[in-house]
């Protein structure tokens, strides 16, 4: 019995050490995220707390142009590209889902590349290229 101890703690030390190698998570691409959740949601509260303050009336406009229609995500994901001068690039696949009588519009989320900023240690959106 004693022979199989060092091998069980060598196990352990293997396993903590594949998890602590695991995938970070990218919590610039999950603000992005939670914030296009929010926007289909058409929840306010959220994507003014996951906006820049500068950003935030723009965001509340774009929440605006969807009230009138049924949305939802299809195929959304994101991941970060490039950090420069504080802020950081998040580009996404996916689209945004609108249909007003009957007829679905697709708004392709590949096209923009949104503009994600650390402040007191939350991701927040603010606005996108």
């Amino acid at each position: 019995m004693r022979k199989y101890v060092p091998v069980v703690f060598l196990a352990l030390a293997l396993a903590l050490l594949l998890a602590a190698c695991g995938e970070a998570v990218d919590a610039a691409a999950a603000a992005v995220e939670n914030y296009l959740n929010a926007l289909v949601a058409k929840d306010a509260d959220s994507i003014s707390a996951l906006s820049c303050a500068d950003w935030e009336p723009q965001a509340l406009l774009e929440l605006d142009s969807l009230q009138a229609v049924e949305t939802r995500l299809e195929g959304l994901a994101c991941t970060s590209t490039t950090e420069e001068d504080g802020s950081i690039s998040v580009n996404c696949v996916g689209k945004i889902l609108a249909t007003y009588n009957g007829e679905d519009q697709e708004l392709d989320l590949s096209v923009r590349t949104y503009v994600v900023t650390e402040q007191g240690g939350e991701y927040l959106v603010c606005g996108y290229r």
